[in-house]
């Protein structure tokens, strides 16, 4: 018969213990802590607000410069572009923020010692271990597995279930995960397309005035005037693209980033959990057949 060892459970404080609301950033915003790697979309809005009004306020406040006018005297199609860049600034930021507080919960060990035995009899011992480490578990990728999975043990009691109960969750994971990008990847999408809109504003114009540069070819005020408002808007074409790219070249590197982060995170997740949960349940196994003979 193999002796399962019980655990020493030693009360902790409740301010040592891993609090996803005391740790993650939006309740400093006086918002609602998102779950996982989720981010409010609402405090977003508003720091894309703030930063763009203090963008600009910046802007008008330097003096001439071909940079302020990139921004300034090219049309309208800018000001969508560093509005929506900076709400994707926004996302991104929270989301390095969150992928560091999970990457916090792969450092608790939920079992006391490597011999431990786990099975549908000792899985009250591993959950009450997590309730005194962790507030809020359910919050992370990591402890949302365990508990989910450990629970299906305890109520089912079929140890060869909880591989594929595992394999779910980090099916669900990857699912949460693509679903949280996808307003930061239309926003990659829309800007390109703002700068285009720009380039098309910016070359209706110039083409358009030209038109009165060849009629008044005789009048040279005139001719100057034209051919002022003709490279005007090429420059409203090429640069309302250059803002576009740039933009979208940096946030699309930035956001490939946090997505490779939180692959890798969930990869560990799917690690510590063959570690700590799928390798123990084999030893239970061995145990159970030793016991029967």
């Amino acid at each position: 018969m193999v002796q399962i060892l019980q655990l020493n459970m030693i009360p902790t404080h409740p301010d040592n213990r891993l609090s996803w609301v005391r740790s993650d950033i939006e309740p400093m915003f006086g918002v609602r802590s998102s779950r996982f790697t989720a981010v409010n979309s609402g405090v977003c809005i508003a720091i894309a607000c703030v930063c763009t009004v203090l963008f600009y306020t910046v802007l008008y406040l330097m003096p001439h410069h071909w940079f302020v006018d990139m921004f300034t005297k090219r049309g309208f199609t800018p000001y969508p572009m560093v509005f929506l860049a900076s709400w994707s600034a926004a996302i991104l930021f929270f989301k390095w923020t969150k992928i560091r507080l999970q990457r916090r919960s792969l450092d608790i060990s939920i079992l006391p010692e490597s011999t431990f035995v786990l099975s549908p009899n000792t899985v009250d011992q591993v959950l009450r271990n997590i309730d005194l480490m962790v507030e809020q578990p359910r919050h992370f990728f990591l402890f949302n597995r365990i508990i989910g999975t450990l629970s299906n043990l305890k109520n089912i009691g079929m140890i060869s279930d909880v591989s594929d109960i595992l394999r779910t969750h980090n099916e669900q994971d990857q699912e949460a995960v693509e679903t949280s990008y996808s307003l930061l990847y239309g926003f990659l999408w829309a800007i390109p397309v703002l700068g285009f809109v720009g380039t098309v504003e910016g070359l209706s114009v110039a083409i358009g005035e030209f038109g009165n540069v060849l009629r008044q070819s005789a009048n040279m005020e005139a001719l100057t005037s034209s051919l002022q408002i003709v490279t005007s808007g090429l420059a409203t074409a090429f640069e309302t693209t250059l803002i576009a790219l740039v933009l979208a070249l940096f946030l699309h590197l930035w956001s490939t980033a946090m997505r490779k982060a939180e692959d890798d995170l969930l990869l560990a997740c799917s690690e510590y959990c063959s570690q700590n949960i799928v390798g123990h349940l084999r030893m239970s196994i061995r145990g159970e057949d030793e016991s029967g003979a």
